[in-house]
């Protein structure tokens, strides 16, 4: 008798429905009047021949089938991301609900599945969807009776968020709160913390009819300040915190009595998993991974605690650790569109706004943000300053207060400024907060700066695929031929050719690790340098910030250099992960130690490299085109002798794992989502394998 599958029986139906990529659009309003619609195909369809959308005005017509507002019939073909509305107009600040089935690879339909409901709001003008943030009530990890009426509460993990109380006091009296971020020892909270690490300490007035009570926090002047990114009025004042002591409470104090209230962006702690045989890259990954989390409570990337002001290099890198740690789109979309006309002044700040435009599009599959900001794209491309040789520099005389203006400048005495990377030393600025060396590896910070034309050349390269992809055809050409021009003049011009690696810029002779690292990074090594650049980055160490070490990350990769950068990952020096967790911070930090950095925070976004690099490059997991329609995996495993990983993407979660198996040879098993082509790359060779829907075995012979 023939075994019929799931999907042949009708029980299997499609899941993870998104509307304008949104998990839970019933949390927010859409407002796009012709909103796309998203779905993962059960893995027991193997591929999707056609589907069916219905679209209702209530939840009683459409659980009906009564789909009232659109009922698209059975449309043939395998897309199952960004489907757009076509059916009768949507009316604003009104409620829909819609449902999808498939047709499988025997083209036999598979039951509908779940009803989304969506909200419209307002649909005047072009709009990104809102945020939809969430609330987690944490019971302490340890607590302890430290005398009488005094009490310690560990949560086992900072967050941004307040204090919840249950008493039930017998008389008026007032408490004394402290809460902090760190330590000065055992069970004794820092009263006074480097930096920008926080404390506070509040009275509590009880009263005896009531039982229940949340913290109120003094606002800090500089993260609230009209620059910073203003919280919902439902949070009230919020401010990071893991520790708490209360004074003067001789009442019993359990578990059940205090709760730390994190607020964050929606997160799905279960949609990405990575373990390995190193378990101090097991903790880097979830420091990381929480990081992403917990700092998403503004509902933008922002630098941390101390302005909560977004910054593109801080956004990019909290942006690709987002896309690796969930399945949730909209935030990154938010934070892009807000730099267009809110930009900062590092010029390399500026240049990362192309690429997150980008990544947008590569993992989402929506084009509607790089149609809708195209012209602007290109300027902020920084082309209009090319020279002759397409080389650029910000003390060019072409960059004048209307460019700046145009670039999305206010202030008409705003201009942009070489970065390199963050701090400085004091050679550079004389800022006496500066380490005397700063973070860039003693750059020499001439006009025509190489980690500047780094990243430019990088813009040319994305910008040249983004004309194409919207067929302006010759900006396509005008970017491709100008990104040559400018390789072409690096490679003549930034290159010591006698050493083989490049110098900090035009007319220095010095070579810092920034200069060669970027490079590297964004394909601009000749093969006859690869070596010798490779070597000089090696040299080096770790002499960069927690920023730079996301370029200096992907170089290694690049280059094949998958020990050495695993190397780095988990060393236990001061320069490192591992060290931010000794220092007792839950969430990665604003540098790598409070001497590198002295006003740091602890809870730095772009201090978490490891939750986009451990996915994208030591296990190689990358779209090759939109929206994972396509994808390479490319594993740089080093000597892990197993690791299972769970990558999220919009058709859903790739899985793999790999496993020693014996000194001759390894196993993969990979799971790739049912409508996405898979490319394995084996490790070593360019050879690739495609990988089919379901489950793959892969047998690897070592060296």
């Amino acid at each position: 008798m023939l075994a019929l599958t799931a999907c042949q029986t009708g029980e299997e139906k499609p899941t993870g429905l998104m509307t304008e990529f949104i998990r839970h659009p019933e949390y927010v309003r859409i407002l796009d009047n012709r909103p796309e619609f998203t779905w993962i195909i059960p893995d027991e369809a193997i591929a999707q021949t056609a589907y069916q959308i219905e679209v209702a005005s209530s939840l009683e017509r459409i659980s009906k089938g009564d789909a009232d507002v659109w009922e698209s019939g059975k449309i043939p073909g395998n897309r199952s991301t960004e489907v757009e509305f076509n059916g009768t107009d949507l009316k604003e600040n009104a409620d829909y609900y819609w449902r999808v089935r498939i047709w499988n690879n025997l083209n036999n339909p598979t039951a509908y599945s779940s009803i989304q409901h969506f909200i419209t709001g307002s649909f005047k003008g072009y709009a990104t969807t809102g945020n939809h943030f969430q609330s987690t009530l944490n019971k302490p990890f340890q607590w302890l009776r430290k005398s009488e009426d005094h009490w310690f509460f560990d949560f086992g993990k900072a967050g941004f968020g307040t204090l919840e109380l249950n008493l039930k006091p017998k008389q008026k009296d007032t408490i004394i709160i402290h809460l902090g971020e760190k330590l000065a020892g055992d069970y004794q909270i820092d009263r006074n913390p480097p930096g920008s690490v926080r404390y506070q300490k509040t009275e509590l007035i009880i009263r005896p009819q009531q039982t229940s009570y949340q913290v109120q926090f003094s606002p800090n002047e500089r993260n609230t300040a009209p620059g910073a990114v203003q919280l919902p009025d439902s949070f009230g004042v919020v401010m990071p915190f893991r520790y708490c002591e209360i004074e003067n409470c001789p009442d019993e104090l359990y578990p059940i009595n205090i709760f730390q209230i994190l607020f964050s962006y929606t997160f799905d702690d279960e949609v990405s998993y990575f373990s390995s045989s190193d378990t101090l890259l097991n903790q880097i990954w979830e420091l990381c991974k929480y990081s992403i989390k917990a700092t998403s409570f503004a509902g933008l990337y922002i630098d941390g605690d101390r302005e909560r002001i977004p910054y593109e290099g801080d956004a990019y890198i909290n942006q690709l650790g987002h896309y690796c740690t969930d399945r949730e789109y909209s935030m990154a979309r938010l934070t892009n569109e807000y730099f267009m006309q809110h930009p900062t002044w590092p010029t390399e700040w500026l240049l990362h706004t192309v690429p997150m435009f980008y990544k947008d599009y590569l993992y989402t599959g929506n084009i509607e943000s790089i149609t809708h900001y195209y012209d602007l794209l290109k300027t902020k491309t920084l082309s209009f300053l090319a020279r002759e040789d397409g080389l650029i520099s910000v003390n060019s005389e072409k960059l004048t207060t209307e460019a700046m203006q145009k670039l999305g400048f206010s202030n008409p005495d705003a201009r942009l400024r070489d970065l390199v990377d963050w701090p400085p030393g004091q050679k550079d600025t004389g800022w006496q907060l500066a380490t005397p060396e700063g973070e860039r590896d003693g750059y020499d910070m001439v006009d025509v700066n190489t980690v500047v034309n780094s990243f430019y050349y990088w813009n040319l390269q994305l910008m040249a695929e983004i004309a194409g992809l919207l067929d302006h055809q010759k900006d396509m050409v005008f970017f491709r031929e100008l990104a040559l021009k400018v390789k072409k003049s690096i490679n003549e011009t930034l290159i010591d050719h006698v050493r083989g690696i490049y110098t900090d810029g035009e007319g220095s002779s010095h070579a810092s690790l920034h200069s060669n690292m970027l490079p590297l990074a964004v394909g601009l090594v000749p093969d006859k340098y690869r070596d010798s650049v490779t070597e000089f980055i090696k040299s080096r160490g770790m002499a960069c910030s927690v920023y730079g070490a996301q370029y200096l990350m992907e170089g290694l990769y690049n280059a094949g250099e998958a020990d050495y950068a695993k190397s780095l990952l988990t060393a236990t020096h001061d320069r490192s992960w591992w060290n931010m967790i000794k220092s007792g911070s839950t969430i990665t930090m604003e540098a790598w130690d409070m001497k590198y950095k002295p006003n740091s925070d602890w809870n730095h976004a772009w201090g978490a490299v490891p939750a986009n690099i451990i996915p994208r490059y030591l296990w190689g997991i990358k779209p090759t085109k939109p929206g994972f329609a396509e994808v390479r995996i490319q594993p740089q495993l080093g000597d892990l002798t197993f690791s299972e990983i769970k990558f999220p993407t919009i058709r859903g979660p790739i899985e793999a794992k790999y496993k020693l198996t014996s000194n001759s040879s390894g196993e993969y098993k990979i799971k790739i989502p049912a409508n996405m082509v898979a490319n394995f790359v084996l490790p070593g060779e360019e050879n690739t394998i495609t990988l089919k829907a379901g489950w793959n075995s892969i047998e690897i012979p070592l060296d």
